[in-house]
């Protein structure tokens, strides 16, 4: 869904930065070759004045210049890559497909956030299959639905990565949205088949970006929201000592950046990184990998 949705919107892009092209070759005779060029140009265009104002309205000015000026650069580039490059030429749902990792690593489940899909996960899939574990990334749709209605669809995964690799427990791994997505699958289904989560960039306690979403999961991940007050109520004090927390002071999406945070966990901070980039870091993915490695998959 999510898919097809960017690809019209990419193509109706195409097309306005062709007419655009189109108009001022005839009527101010410019090059034929300004036709292509913006039908191309436009779509990766058209990322970034949203992408610009969320970093500039993110910025925390405590925080050192030269690592946001590093996170502009990095997370521009990681939005043009995911959003433009990747997750628009998403045709099929993700699957296990066969794939069966070392028994001796823990099966891992890699849930998005909001306004993605799997894709998002491609480096993080690659490097933990290459050390052996069998990996699944899912798509939570409907794209705006409530996050309790993605539980189901975690659920569903758990029930499919263990019946595929025999063991009982797997690591979840969320960025962004998918973190809570985790947080809510744990409060209706508990934390016996869990082996660990660990959080990136998760707004664990709301980010003010979504202060004038609309739709519902946008409305619940609101700065201090009540469903996100509702669910730290609910939760057992044993599923916090299961979950790692990653963030960076330099997100641009989820803000206050160091208030994302629970009651006992000590976040992990990388510094300049923008939101995206948190899934797609070589240092991210190796602190991920670090938090496996010392988990004995149970039979």
């Amino acid at each position: 869904m999510l898919a097809r949705l960017m690809r019209w919107m990419l193509l109706a892009e195409s097309a306005l930065g062709a007419a655009l092209g189109y108009w001022l070759v005839s009527s101010n005779d410019w090059s034929l070759w300004t036709v292509p060029l913006l039908a191309a140009l436009l779509p990766f265009a058209a990322v970034l004045p949203g992408h610009l104002a969320a970093t500039l309205l993110s910025r925390a000015r405590n925080e050192p210049a030269a690592l946001w000026w590093r996170a502009l650069a990095g997370e521009t580039w990681a939005t043009i890559l995911v959003f433009v490059l990747r997750q628009p030429w998403s045709r099929h749902a993700p699957t296990l497909s066969g794939e069966r990792g070392n028994p001796a690593r823990v099966a891992v489940l890699l849930v998005h956030g909001y306004m993605c899909n799997h894709r998002i996960w491609d480096e993080m899939a690659a490097v933990l299959r290459r050390q052996g574990h069998t990996v699944l990334a899912i798509d939570l749709e409907p794209v705006f639905a409530p996050i309790d209605d993605y539980a189901p669809l975690i659920e569903a995964a758990v029930q499919a990565l263990c019946a595929h690799t025999g063991q009982a427990q797997v690591a979840l791994v969320g960025h962004s949205m998918g973190g809570l997505a985790i947080r809510a699958w744990m409060r209706a289904h508990g934390t016996e088949r869990v082996a660990r989560v660990l959080t990136l960039g998760t707004p664990h306690v709301g980010t003010k970006l979504a202060q004038a979403s609309s739709t519902p999961n946008g409305r619940q991940m609101r700065w201090h929201s009540t469903w996100l007050a509702e669910l730290a109520t609910s939760e057992a004090a044993q599923s916090y000592r299961l979950i790692h927390v990653a963030l960076t002071p330099q997100d641009n999406i989820v803000f206050p950046q160091r208030a994302q945070v629970l009651d006992g966990v000590t976040p992990t901070v990388f510094e300049g990184l923008g939101h995206v980039q948190l899934a797609l870091d070589p240092g991210v993915a190796q602190w991920v990998q670090d938090h496996l490695a010392d988990i004995t998959p149970t039979p």
